[in-house]
């Protein structure tokens, strides 16, 4: 039987081939390295730290593109990353052969969230460009990433009591058997008592730590994650990632790394997605976790159109039919009428609730006619009679279900549009933790390589090669080629001034205003 037969490796190769010659003109890392290409450095940030002496440090863009290529290669560990520059032949190629270590390549990804950030709104101003956002119709959720701290490391108040009194009834054990020990055996009973002991300070150390900062959790391998309920009561150690996503295209434009549940980031999310697209006029749509009133009311405040799921009320009457939503309210004499038609009026006070550590204002209604009511057991089972609590939001709360009611079909959107980029990144790409340690910012930087592939392969996905191809290339060129004109000016107006050039921050200045000019014009 005949098989097909590899080269002798012994074999001398007469004509090389470069490495621009290996890498095919149709290969997606020529686009990584365009994409790379267009930003403008001075305006993103970048920190590397650089030093006078010994070796020079690696360009910013060169990590960048090893970020880059790694995160939609589904390559995310440093070690990995120095790894694959010295065997790959795309990267060979993408890093024109150079190999930082991987102290180098994590350092560049902690030291430049805010860099990073920068990049994937360069990804959103490039589907901008290209009319991928459409900017009427965007939908909200959050995803939980798995931070690299156990459940075990992590502990809230009644775990450290639940230690504590676990150590000190072993205390007592061995302080009664040393009583009565002799020889090795009291040696080995006070070995276990000293480690009993540290453990002991730990974890009151731990609980000082909590009382004096007011967190309600402490992790002791990565300190700002949280234990956070994911899904059917589990819960995991994680971080919390609040996105916006775009209806047009499923093109993520926003995304925020959290430690904290749903319930106050409506706000913040809509307020900088207005930013984003630069208008208000846009329908939200976000599920039942993010349905609270001062969000609510921000939003509907700000002129955004909002559909926030409506939690299901549990029943507060013996018979549903008495529930509280079937309570019709008066707007113009502020009062409510029950069922049975009776009217339940206010004294107009504001009394100060509370729940889930946020505090609200809120009115009573009642009515004498509760007492002698047929149906009162029905209604309620208090002796007083029926009240009704009514928010200070309430009005806010009632226009979004207004919303909802009006467009039912648009709110089953939401899910389809939001759910797009989590199937792909967790799912398909595996990144359904955060590689990083120690704090929120590391976990951003990691969250943000994600977005920037995710987005940069739907950008490659959707539009022609050749037309994104030459856009990159246009933002490169026309960048370098200002650029270099701009040094050469100043070169020239600075020679008849040696005895008072201009300072290099004039120079620095007017670089990064006509990267903004230039930027500005090309998108």
């Amino acid at each position: 039987m005949q098989f097909i037969q590899g080269k002798n490796r012994t074999q001398s190769i007469l004509f090389t081939e470069s490495l621009d010659q290996i890498i095919s003109p149709d290969n997606e890392v020529r686009m990584i390295d365009l994409f790379v290409e267009s930003i403008s450095l001075a305006d993103f940030k970048f920190i590397i730290k650089t030093t006078k002496e010994g070796r020079p440090a690696y360009h910013p863009k060169d990590l960048l593109k090893l970020f880059v290529y790694g995160y939609i290669n589904h390559i995310r560990s440093s070690r990995q990353l120095e790894k694959e520059c010295k065997r790959n032949i795309e990267l060979l190629w993408l890093m024109k052969e150079l190999s930082p270590d991987h102290n180098t390549i994590s350092n560049f990804r902690r030291d430049n969230e805010k860099a990073i950030r920068k990049v994937f709104r360069h990804t959103v101003s490039i589907a901008k460009h290209f009319d991928l956002i459409g900017g009427t119709l965007v939908a909200g959720d959050s995803t939980k990433l798995r931070a690299q701290n156990s459940k075990k490391n992590n502990f809230n108040e009644g775990k450290i009591e639940r230690h504590l009194a676990y150590i000190d009834a072993k205390l007592d054990e061995y302080n009664k058997a040393l009583a009565e020990a002799d020889g090795d055996n009291k040696k080995a009973i006070e070995e276990e008592i000293k480690k009993h002991n540290d453990r002991k300070n730990d974890y009151e150390n731990m609980s000082r730590e909590l009382e004096q900062t007011g967190e309600p959790q402490i992790s002791t391998s990565d300190p700002e994650s949280r234990q956070l309920m994911t899904r059917n009561n589990i819960s995991e150690v994680a971080y919390n990632v609040q996105t916006v996503v775009d209806a047009k295209h499923y093109l993520p434009i926003d995304y925020k790394v959290t430690n904290e549940n749903d319930t106050r980031a409506l706000s913040g999310m809509l307020r900088r997605t207005r930013i984003i697209l630069g208008t208000p006029n846009f329908t939200a749509l976000y599920d039942k976790g993010y349905h609270t009133g001062s969000e609510i009311k921000n939003a509907v405040t700000s002129g955004i159109e909002i559909m926030v799921a409506i939690p299901a009320i549990a029943s507060v009457a013996p018979d549903e039919n008495y529930n509280m939503s079937h309570f019709k309210y008066d707007q113009i004499n502020d009062t409510y009428t029950c069922p049975q038609n009776h009217i339940l009026i206010t004294n107009g006070n504001y009394y100060q609730k509370s729940k889930n550590g946020y505090s609200y204002a809120a009115k009573h209604y009642k009515t004498n006619a509760c007492h002698g009511c047929p149906v009162k057991a029905l209604c309620t089972i208090s002796k007083k009679g029926r009240l009704i609590v009514r928010t200070e939001y309430a009005e806010y709360v009632e226009q979004n279900r207004l919303n909802i009611q009006a467009k039912p079909a648009t709110y089953k959107k939401r899910q389809s549009i939001v759910e797009h980029p989590y199937g792909t990144i967790k799912r398909q790409w595996g990144y359904y933790y955060v590689i990083t340690k120690k704090g929120l910012k590391r976990a951003s930087a990691d969250v943000g390589f994600m977005f920037i592939a995710y987005n940069l392969r739907r950008l490659m996905n959707i539009i022609d090669k050749n037309l994104l191809r030459k856009y990159l290339q246009k933002l490169a060129f026309s960048f370098s080629k200002i650029l270099a004109s701009i040094k050469a000016i100043i070169f020239k107006i600075r020679r008849p001034f040696f005895i008072n050039p201009f300072p290099k921050t004039f120079y620095t200045l007017l670089k990064i205003a006509s990267n903004r000019i230039i930027f500005e014009v090309l998108t």
